[in-house]
């Protein structure tokens, strides 16, 4: 299993079009066979994203959706700061 945490920062004016925006990316992703879990979380204007995949290829796929690459070059515009995205494993 294959963990990912993605971190966003919203201009404080833009945290509700990058919200309705990311609602759409969970909402599109979650049809993914591969996707185990993408579960949006929010603190102000902090989005965070948790997702499990169940392998490498199912992640590729994902990361090369149409989808998820118009949200990508949308949303850089919206944040007060680069995205942080980490890849894990559970060790644990």
């Amino acid at each position: 299993m294959i963990s990912i945490t993605a971190i966003f920062k919203s201009k404080t004016e833009s945290t509700e079009q990058l919200q309705s925006m990311l609602n759409h990316l969970v909402t599109e992703t979650r049809k993914e066979a591969a996707c185990v879990r993408y579960d949006l979380h929010a603190s102000e204007n902090v989005f965070i994203i948790w997702e499990e995949w169940k392998d490498q290829p199912g992640l590729d796929i994902h990361n090369n959706q149409p989808y998820l690459q118009d949200f990508i070059s949308k949303c850089e515009s919206l944040v007060s700061s680069p995205i942080q995205v980490y890849k894990t494993l559970q060790i644990l």
